[in-house]
């Protein structure tokens, strides 16, 4: 004797599935940074409307109800409910309301400088007294942070394995949560770029922002209107460079380092199709049918011949485009700012723009290397 499911079972669970694929097919690595990107452009093109509070408790109820719906698949919620995993579902929410809450007050403020009325934060007096009122508060913050901490301690178990032993490794092996955005990285750069070069500018360049911007504007009150250029730039390298690839590395990166779907199996035997090329390739043998220089001309080393192509395109990127900018796109803040101020500042912009482009390349044409002097392991 056989059973019919009602019809209405089987659309449900159709509809179900071909959702999943889909979802599945729009974290694919590349149109998730398109998303990604797309959607920091609305969202600071609209954040006046976007940050109205009526709006954001519709986005807020509905990024909630479909992560809970997710939960229900058996995938997904094995990635989630991992103890490592635990503080990268608080980091988005806590990301988003603080995001919120920032570009919120720059809205008000932005639309009472448009009609001419005074900031919100203008004849405020926020000094307190340490004792009693500073104390106290931290106090209360203090108890809250003990309690939470205590009772995550007790509901989730420490992810402690084994001791380690070098000839067992995990698969994946991951580096802790705040961590993955570096491991991501080391992807699509060399480990002294990746691992070194991009930490160091980044502390270079949060070091060296008091010095290249000194734009009074924005100090003391919230602001968008007066501060496109170094808001939205900060945006994309801490929400679109950060935490998007600490989501890659957390929900979409499984055995052997793959891409996997939010809603996919992480098969640790699907194998990774990739023949990853270099510009010398693609220049020398698919655009000019030739084969690889492997000799040289007179005192020039057959490497530098070689890699020719790459050398070129990267010191147009880094020592000329500046100067292009500079009399293009960035003319009035290079006016501004001065020649070493400006190029400082260029130098940086176009390393944060940098590592956008390796990833597109990547994803794309199994791009690896610009430039890759193997006889010096160098490799850019």
């Amino acid at each position: 004797m056989t059973m019919a499911l009602p019809s209405g079972g089987l659309l449900a669970a159709s509809d179900s599935n071909a959702l999943k694929d889909f979802i599945n097919l729009i974290c694919e690595p590349h149109w998730f940074f398109i998303i990604s990107c797309a959607g920091l452009g609305v969202f600071l093109a609209g954040y006046r409307t976007l940050t109205k509070p009526a709006v954001a408790w519709i986005a807020l109820v509905v990024f909630t109800l479909a992560y809970v719906l997710s939960a229900l698949d058996p995938d997904f919620r094995s990635i989630i409910v991992k103890p490592d995993n635990v503080p990268i579902t608080i980091m988005m929410y806590l990301v988003g309301f603080f995001l919120w809450l920032a570009f919120r007050q720059a809205a008000v403020n932005d639309e009472k400088m448009a009609s001419g009325r005074p900031l919100t934060e203008a004849g405020s007096d926020d000094k307190v007294l340490v004792w009693p009122d500073l104390v106290y508060i931290e106090l209360i913050a203090l108890v809250f942070c003990t309690v939470a901490l205590m009772v995550w301690t007790v509901i989730l178990r420490a992810p402690l394995e084994q001791p380690a032993d070098p000839s067992v490794a995990p698969n994946p092996a991951k580096a802790p949560w705040y961590f993955l955005g570096l491991q991501e990285l080391l992807v699509y750069f060399d480990p002294w770029i990746a691992g070194v070069l991009l930490p160091g500018l980044i502390v270079v360049g949060l070091i060296a922002i008091p010095y290249m911007d000194k734009n009074p504007r924005g100090n003391g009150y919230y602001t968008f209107v007066e501060r496109r250029f170094a808001i939205t730039t900060f945006m994309v390298g801490f929400v679109i460079l950060w935490v998007v690839l600490i989501v890659f590395g957390t929900f979409l990166r499984g055995p052997n380092w793959n891409f996997f779907g939010p809603y996919e199996y992480w098969d640790p035997h699907r194998p990774a199709a990739l023949v990853n090329i270099n510009l010398a390739q693609i220049f020398w043998v698919q655009m000019l049918g030739r084969g690889i220089p492997t000799e040289g001309f007179a005192f020039i080393p057959h490497y530098v011949i070689r890699e020719l192509p790459g050398i070129v395109i990267l010191v147009f990127y880094f020592l000329v485009l500046p100067g292009i900018l500079r009399r293009t796109v960035f003319n009035r803040m290079g006016n501004q700012m001065g020649a070493v101020r400006y190029h400082l500042m260029a130098q940086l912009f176009l390393w944060m723009a940098f590592v956008p482009i390796k990833m597109v390349l990547r994803w794309t044409l199994n791009f690896k290397y610009f430039v890759a002097i193997t006889e010096f392991f160098l490799n850019f």
